[in-house]
């Protein structure tokens, strides 16, 4: 008896999903709750599995190809099966693996030796020791004698610098080109990018002194030690964010310019730009107005080793109202952040340097940075984006502001 399975409501009113990768094949026999297949939305990939015992009869769409919720998926054979015959298709199935296993094992074998006769040059004993002197790795060249045996003219011809005839044949010049198809995260990224890069978008750069923010930060850690999480900059980072946007509230918000309608938020779901390797995401720290800096250093963590091992929620993975992009040690000097639409800001982490600067009169060493932030320009202006990094930048440059809020303890 057959079964179809339909693409599924993945939720958050999708439409369409597209198949990242299939974990079966044709004639695959599954189990219920075994996973089959990787879905994509505009959120995250999503692991589907069976709702059936059955045989695999047929796959519908390929890796990359978007199907209609509610469209064929999967077609099952759910017909009952003795455990006598249950038994014998494990034991085939087994046998299968291993047979398998061997002729890989004896190909790769057959391939190596193959592959050690096919690489040691023939060449005569003088043309052996010419090229010691002079240095040439007979394995670069392809002789002109029988066999392509390596002559003693070939040898001169390549340290003369005609090594034309050489060469030939030899791999040292590619004319292949690879083709890599854009499925999944990767080409969700790239429609996002693609989208993005239509928004009129500023990208503002400031410098900064963080020699007391990293003093602070280092005292911090060494007091709590393993006891509590560890605090990088971005905590202190976060904090300052929340603070700043409650000043500047349009760098808080979403615009959707189809309606023509900014809508801020009070609460700050902090997005972080996350390299994961399937590519970025960006996972979300809700309501970081309610954190402190060690929790927002747990959820950090929590979410970057939830998004690198795959385990991301759709919902931490989603509803940013303003993102931090920070690539750590190779954070460069200054970049140019791409908006995470419909966000309206994001901030830029660049790299710590430790550079002479005046102070007091006297040249003095000190950790500076950039932050280089990027923001909409059809709703932020110039004035309002620079007075936002500007709030950023005098609270973490005195990061005992942080602490406080409206003339009160923010502990």
């Amino acid at each position: 008896m057959k079964h179809i399975f339909r693409t599924p409501d993945l939720g958050e009113g999708t439409t369409q999903a597209e198949i990242v990768a299939w974990r079966v094949k044709q004639g695959d026999i599954v189990r219920e709750d075994q996973p089959i297949v990787d879905l994509m939305t505009d959120k995250a990939t999503v692991e589907v599995t069976s709702p059936v015992h059955g045989t695999i009869l047929e796959l519908r769409g390929q890796p990359g190809e978007s199907m209609a919720v509610g469209s064929d998926l999967v077609v099952f054979d759910v017909g009952e099966r003795s455990a006598v015959a249950e038994k014998h298709d494990e034991a085939a199935a087994t046998q299968t693996a291993l047979d398998s296993i061997a002729s890989a094992i004896k190909a790769q074998l057959s391939a190596a030796q193959s592959s050690q006769l096919a690489m040691k040059p023939l060449a005569s004993p003088v043309a052996r020791r010419l090229a010691g002197e002079r240095g040439v790795s007979l394995e670069t060249l392809h002789g002109s004698g029988p066999d392509g045996r390596v002559l003693v003219e070939d040898i001169d011809a390549l340290s003369n610098g005609s090594a034309t005839r050489a060469l030939e044949g030899q791999g040292v010049l590619f004319d292949d080109v690879e083709e890599v198809r854009i499925i999944g995260l990767r080409r969700k990224i790239a429609e996002r990018m693609q989208e993005a890069v239509s928004i009129p978008q500023i990208t503002y750069v400031e410098e900064l002194d963080v020699t007391a923010l990293e003093t602070l930060r280092r005292d911090l850690n060494a007091r709590f030690g393993d006891s509590r999480p560890k605090l990088t900059l971005l905590p202190f980072l976060t904090r300052a964010i929340v603070m700043s946007v409650a000043k500047f509230p349009q760098c808080n918000a979403h615009f959707d310019g189809a309606v023509g309608v900014l809508r801020r938020y009070r609460a700050v779901h902090m997005g972080f730009a996350t390299q994961t390797p399937s590519g970025l995401v960006v996972t979300v720290a809700r309501n970081a107005q309610t954190l402190d800096l060690w929790r927002i250093a747990g959820q950090i963590a929590r979410l970057a080793a939830a998004a690198r091992d795959g385990k991301a929620t759709r919902e931490e993975l989603s509803g940013s109202t303003i993102t931090i992009s920070s690539l750590g040690a190779m954070g460069g000097i200054v970049s140019t952040p791409i908006l995470n639409a419909p966000e309206v800001a994001i901030v830029g982490v660049n790299r710590i340097n430790e550079r002479p600067a005046l102070v007091g009169g006297q040249i003095v060493a000190r950790k500076m940075m950039n932050l280089s932030s990027s923001f909409d320009h059809r709703v932020i202006d110039g004035w309002d984006a620079a007075s936002f990094v500007q709030e950023i930048k005098t609270l973490l440059e005195q990061p005992a502001l942080l602490f406080f809020e409206a003339g009160r303890p923010a502990y």
